[in-house]
């Protein structure tokens, strides 16, 4: 078999059988080359890693600016929330009640969460943060994205992927065992894909990197938009890899790999997104994000983790009780995370899904002179899904025990990622979070 048909049925099967880490090459020079005419064995069943169940998938819903988490999950049962949030706090008889003994309820706002936590797919976790919390959006954002008080170094994200595929912290073979994995630095998992303008540092790891784009039609070559008679030339360049005569080393079979593997990357995707959604997403940015998400589940690319964000939550001025600017933010991803299950469902994809719902920090308790709220620490966390340990976990942070007017956190994020690592992804989280956290029991 020549180069040219090797090639070109190496490319067949990657749209035939789903996205193998599009974005490697540009960190691993040497993927395509090594693993192209292997893939017919190996892309049958694409569990390449031992103990680890790869059909499970994580999606992440970052909410930035800061949500203010007390308007969220509501203590309507404590005075003091009323006492220091007289223009802004929501009243009892509007909260939704969680249970006939909780002592909280979720923002009116929130009725499709509320929807969600009945049918036993929201956990809702209180008071959550870390020590000696930063109130600046880029630092503690970092903290998040990193898993460290530091707020430098790789995504935690990435740790993972690096872990798990790349041998970082294990064996010499690539597994804890050694015995199985990828070698040389090759990633054998799958891919992270972020939906927006640039990749969050969460998923930026030390070999693999995630694939991001805005929409589907960005991610493509446009040159066949300029005139026709280039798409022969450009196809000719990008869709042969390395070819005859071409050291496969060298910066010329590194572009050639490159441009194959992204030609790859955004034909199956953009092939995954075409198809019609299976529930009725709200007609804004996240509902069509997750549309593209759910699409993408259901096209069977084998991406592990997904990344979508909304943001608009830092609420200074005019933020609003029941009503206004934050009830029309709560409203927005509380729908849009409902019909993305109403979509997996359709398919069958509900029960591999978990969805987390983070912010970098929540708000002050008592709301200041312009009706908003400013930086503040402590804040509930959502993870959904038919998988997850449903309800409440953990009791509410103290409104009279302060901390400089901030809540006081209970539960340290951290755990909260080693309990998705560790129970979810099947991971080992000392080796990822870099440290040793309690796991929070989150799965049913």
């Amino acid at each position: 078999m020549d180069l040219h048909n090797a090639n070109a049925y190496t490319r067949r099967h990657f749209l035939g059988t789903g996205l193998t880490l599009a974005s490697a090459s540009v960190a691993l020079p040497a993927f395509l080359q090594r693993s192209a005419f292997g893939l017919p064995a190996a892309a049958e069943g694409m569990s390449s890693i031992p103990g680890v169940d790869e059909d499970r998938i994580l999606v992440v819903l970052q909410l930035g600016g800061g949500n203010d988490g007390l308007n969220n999950v509501i203590p309507f049962r404590d005075d003091n929330y009323y006492r220091r949030r007289p223009g802004i706090g929501i009243p009892a008889d509007n909260a939704l009640r969680l249970g006939r003994n909780d002592d909280v309820g979720l923002h009116p706002g929130l009725r499709a969460f509320k929807e969600l936590h009945d049918d036993g797919m929201l956990s809702i976790i209180q008071g959550v943060g870390y020590p000696n919390p930063n109130r600046s959006h880029f630092k503690s954002m970092d903290i998040w994205q990193t898993a460290d008080t530091s707020g430098t170094g790789d995504g935690w994200i990435g740790r993972y992927v690096d872990a798990e595929c790349c041998g970082y912290g294990k064996g010499e073979s690539g597994t804890a065992d050694g015995t199985g994995g990828g070698t040389d630095g090759e990633v054998s998992g799958q891919p992270t894909i972020s939906i927006g303008r640039e990749a969050p540092l969460a998923m930026q790891g030390r070999k693999a990197k995630p694939v991001s784009f805005e929409t589907p039609d960005l991610f493509r070559w446009t040159g066949e938009d300029v005139h026709e008679s280039l798409s022969a030339p450009y196809e000719s360049l990008t869709m042969h890899g390395v070819r005859d005569g071409v050291d496969a080393d060298s910066a010329a079979g590194f572009l050639m790999r490159t441009a194959l593997d992204a030609q790859v990357s955004s034909d199956l995707i953009r092939k995954a997104v075409r198809q019609a959604p299976q529930a009725q997403y709200p007609g804004n940015a996240l509902g069509r994000d997750l549309a593209m998400v759910a699409s993408m589940i259901r096209a069977g690319l084998k991406t592990r983790v997904y990344y979508v964000s909304l943001g608009g939550f830092d609420t200074h001025a005019g933020q609003g009780g029941s009503n206004g600017r934050h009830a029309q933010l709560l409203q927005t991803y509380a729908t849009a995370v409902r019909a993305f299950y109403q979509d997996l469902k359709a398919s069958e994809n509900d029960s591999r899904v978990m969805t987390m719902v983070f912010s970098e920090f929540g708000r002050r308790v008592s709301q200041n002179a312009s009706g908003g709220t400013d930086h503040g620490t402590a804040a509930p966390m959502f993870l959904v899904g038919p998988m997850v340990r449903a309800g409440v976990i953990g009791d509410h942070p103290s409104l009279s025990d302060l901390d400089d007017g901030d809540l006081k956190y209970k539960i340290d994020f951290r755990s909260v990622y080693a309990g998705i690592l560790e129970d979810w992804l099947s991971a080992d989280s000392k080796t990822i979070l870099e440290k040793s956290y309690r796991k929070l029991p989150i799965l049913a």
